[in-house]
């Protein structure tokens, strides 16, 4: 068994780590924070009628978890050679699932200015890429792996159903800027806010480019206080995460007014102090959408 290996990073440095993993000839990257340990391939017990990237279950230590087939998801060839193959082990969005993945190579700290955000060139709608990183001569591929999950459940996503449980609202004027990388997402998030009341809301694919907004607004003469209400952050995004964007915010002597909810896979209890030491008012894990509406009505 391989337990991982990182460095604890400060929070809202705007780094992380990623471990580097292959499918086919292809280099791909998952962030270290949802990684609980790489292991060598166990027994799996096929479920009929599962999804069909669903490999079957597997106990480990006492949890049966789902196995997730990535060369499947991905649209790649089985491994060619399967003795090398590795059990990623993850744990985000509440849930822990096992990723069957051809070879893990080794763990990288790098910034999340160094990822680039895939060209619409050749990023299509079902793609899974949400990030390129140049390392060493060569690129890495850095995975939506919340996407790749709700592909398979529905159910685990965000969904208009479980703000509609919260009762008839009235309609809202309060003006929320919104920071997420995914497509996806950002769809999700926007209609069932809606559903929720809240129309006036100002979109933004990373941090950096949110807070450049932020900054311009100041710069412009407005209120600020007065202009955007609130800001909800996704962490993981390309340019700048949202814990940096934190930091920036409450650091700053204009913005620090504005409350900040992080809405995360990564908030977790072994997770939650990094949103506290870089100031955040309130933080929610994904796909909890009805706690985040409730916590937007108790700050904004």
């Amino acid at each position: 068994m391989e337990q991982k290996k990182g460095i604890l990073l400060e929070s809202g440095t705007n780094e992380l780590e990623i471990v580097e993993f292959s499918i086919g000839r292809n280099k791909f990257g998952i962030n270290v924070i949802k990684v609980k340990e790489i292991i060598n391939p166990g027994q799996v017990i096929p479920v009929p009628h599962s999804h069909k990237h669903i490999e079957g279950i597997m106990e480990l230590r006492g949890e049966v978890l789902p196995v997730v087939n990535v060369a499947a998801s991905l649209g790649i060839e089985p491994s060619e050679n399967p003795q090398q193959d590795k059990f990623i082990v993850t744990e985000f969005n509440q849930q822990k699932i096992v990723f069957h993945v051809h070879n893990v190579s080794q763990i990288h700290r790098i910034s999340w200015d160094q990822i680039e955000k895939p060209s619409e060139m050749y990023q299509g709608p079902d793609s899974q890429v949400i990030g390129v990183i140049k390392l060493q001569g060569e690129m890495v591929l850095l995975l939506d792996f919340e996407k790749m999950v709700t592909e398979i459940n529905p159910d685990s996503g965000i969904s208009i159903q479980k703000v509609q449980k919260l009762g008839k609202r009235e309609r809202s004027n309060k003006r929320l800027v919104i920071a997420e990388d995914s497509p996806l997402l950002r769809k999700l998030l926007h209609d069932t806010l809606n559903e929720a009341g809240f129309s006036n809301l100002e979109f933004f694919e990373n941090g950096q480019d949110a807070y450049k907004y932020l900054v311009s607004l100041i710069e412009s003469g407005c209120n600020i206080t007065q202009e955007v209400q609130l800001m909800i952050t996704d962490i993981e995004m390309p340019q700048m995460d949202g814990h940096h964007l934190t930091k920036k915010i409450k650091d700053h002597p204009q913005l620090s007014g504005i409350p900040v909810i992080i809405f995360s896979s990564l908030i977790t209890e072994d997770l939650r102090h990094k949103g506290l030491m870089v100031g955040a008012d309130a933080q929610v894990s994904k796909p909890e959408i009805a706690e985040l509406v409730i916590l937007i009505d108790q700050y904004a």
